[in-house]
């Protein structure tokens, strides 16, 4: 037992220089590569809990059941991190065990008399995710759920497209989502889940919860729906459970009530005044334009879900026979007159070319090596006051790599230099991003406009005039870039950059230029971009007297 409690202090001494790293972090679902330290963090959570089983293994059997579950799931884990989080339910179910389940097994442990394995928990607890990364997880499969149309068992039984880590949602897991989902007053996604815990209870899985809890969730939630017939079949359900469920009765009585009323105002309502109202719908169903008059006018949010899940993509075969590939130059640069690099039309207005194989493993791998300590929440200017801040519709971490730090960083400055033939001594520092859990950046411009305020005026470099963007990583399924104004998608490959400019030559912004990054569905997305600026181009990118010219 003395060597037990010496080999401790030296065991918590390397768990808290691996989380050192982790203390200055937090929003730990806002990056799936910063959430890979955290498997490690819990593998060795694990082997402590092991330890501390062998000395009390009698006591603490249901530890030791604890222990053996979880080590099985890291030593999967372990063996691929980055591809075993880019499932976003592992992802999930990594913020719930170590934001909720470790503390209850902390509480089963203080039971006991010794406190070895406790106060080596209680350390590094406050390195741990918090109920914002649980409940930020939780919101990233609702949202992941809405935009590529998943139903609740097809996420539940981890049924997504080129997951390697297929991975089960257990009837709690469906319903701590159902109940982030009724607290930020969301029934809708309330009822999925509920529904969802229900029917896997149904089907005989075993699990703490009854249905009495999910009912009473399930009822309510459709009821705030305004469907008080199903709201009321299912108060009678727990009821038929639970007789002396106080609030229960009481949503009987009311649901009962309300539905009398609905029946009589329907009774005492004038034929002639049904018919009225029937009347003015049919008229109204007719005068609504066709199906495909409507596309343009869709709102902007429903456009962009449309290019995530590759809809509504408006490319017609004359527009997509004037684009093409090539061997680039750039005017015969001295760098690639014997070695040009592959190039092709990705879309025609904008115009927007993706550069193939210009960026090798061993430079993305040390990219991401430089960025990943310094990985922050992304932020974004505010439209009204030109503040940086963090935004619910930014989900990612970046950091910022000066071409001084390390030769690589420089030699890819001087390679977009080289292909766009932009000064690039204006432009700002590459920016490298890693997306979390249902990782995504909203529709958004990347040059200023004249009705914000100036955030590069501090930089005194102009506007940005063009940007040049790398992907770092394939991604399994979701990711996209899209551009939701002119009905464009370019997917993320690995080893490519796509360029575009966002301003005419005029300094003029380009409105259709307007691009979001869809939620990563499944995988891992890395990308860096350089985002380039007016000064300095003025005779590499001489000015137009025509606006949009």
């Amino acid at each position: 037992m003395l060597s037990f409690r010496m080999e401790l202090p030296c065991l918590s001494l390397l768990l808290l220089s691996c989380l050192q790293s982790l203390s200055a972090n937090n929003d730990f679902f806002t990056s799936i590569g910063q959430m890979t330290d955290l498997l490690y963090t819990e593998k060795d959570l694990v082997t402590s809990l092991k330890d501390y089983i062998k000395a009390e293994e009698n006591k603490l059997e249901r530890v030791k059941q604890w222990a053996d579950k979880l080590d099985s799931l890291s030593a999967v884990a372990i063996q691929d991190p980055e591809g075993f989080l880019g499932h976003p339910v592992n992802a999930f179910k990594l913020m719930k065990r170590l934001n909720t389940e470790w503390a209850d097994l902390e509480s089963l442990v203080l039971s006991d008399t010794t406190d070895g394995f406790i106060s080596n928990l209680t350390i590094q607890r406050q390195y741990f995710p918090t109920d914002e990364d649980q409940t930020g997880a939780a919101k990233a499969l609702l949202r992941l759920q809405d935009t590529y149309r998943l139903d609740a068992n097809t996420i539940s039984i981890g049924d997504l497209p080129g997951v390697k880590h297929k991975s089960l949602m257990t009837v709690e897991d469906c319903y701590e989502l159902g109940k982030i989902a009724y607290s930020d007053v969301d029934y809708y996604h309330t009822e999925l889940w509920m529904a969802q815990a229900l029917k896997q209870l149904d089907q005989g899985e075993e699990s703490p919860l009854d249905r009495v809890i999910l009912l009473d969730y399930l009822s309510y939630s459709i009821y705030q729906q305004g469907d008080i017939e199903r709201a009321l079949e299912f108060t009678k359900q727990l009821l038929a459970l639970d007789p002396e469920h106080q609030r229960a009765n009481g949503n009987l009585k009311y649901f009962e009530f309300q539905l009398e009323k609905l029946k009589k105002e329907a009774a005492d309502t004038p034929p002639t005044e049904k018919k009225q109202k029937e009347k003015r719908e049919a008229t109204e169903k007719i005068k609504k334009p066709k199906k495909k008059f409507l596309t343009p006018q869709l709102p902007e949010r429903k456009k962009y879900e449309m290019l995530c899940r590759g809809e509504g993509i408006r490319m017609t075969p004359r527009r997509q026979s004037r684009l093409f590939c090539r061997y680039y130059d750039n005017k015969h640069n001295p760098m690639y007159v014997l070695a040009p690099v592959k190039q092709q039309d990705e879309w025609d207005r904008p115009y927007i070319v993706r550069f193939i194989d210009i960026i090798s493993d061993k430079e993305m791998e040390r990219v991401k090596q430089l960025a990943k300590p310094r990985l922050r929440r992304a932020t974004i200017s505010n439209p009204i006051t030109g503040v940086l801040e963090t935004a619910p519709y930014r989900i990612s971490k970046s950091a910022w790599l000066t071409g001084y730090e390390d030769p690589i960083i420089d030699k890819i400055n001087q390679r977009i230099e080289d292909l766009t033939g932009l000064e690039m001594d204006t432009a700002e520092e590459l920016q490298v991003a890693n997306y979390g859990v249902g990782g995504q950046y909203e529709p958004h411009f990347d040059f200023g406009r004249k009705d914000e305020p100036d955030a590069f005026k501090e930089l005194g470099t102009g506007n940005r005039v063009a940007t040049w963007l790398f992907y770092m990583s394939d991604v399994a399924a979701g990711g996209a870039t899209v551009f939701p104004d002119v009905g464009a998608s370019v997917g993320p490959q690995k080893g490519t950059a796509v360029f575009w400019y966002n301003l005419f030559p005029s300094g003029e912004g380009d409105y259709s230029t307007r691009h979001a990054a869809c939620p990563v569905l499944v995988g891992n997305k890395w990308v860096s971009n350089k985002w380039i600026h007016e000064r300095g181009q003025e005779w590499r990118r001489p000015c137009s007297l025509n606006e949009t010219e």
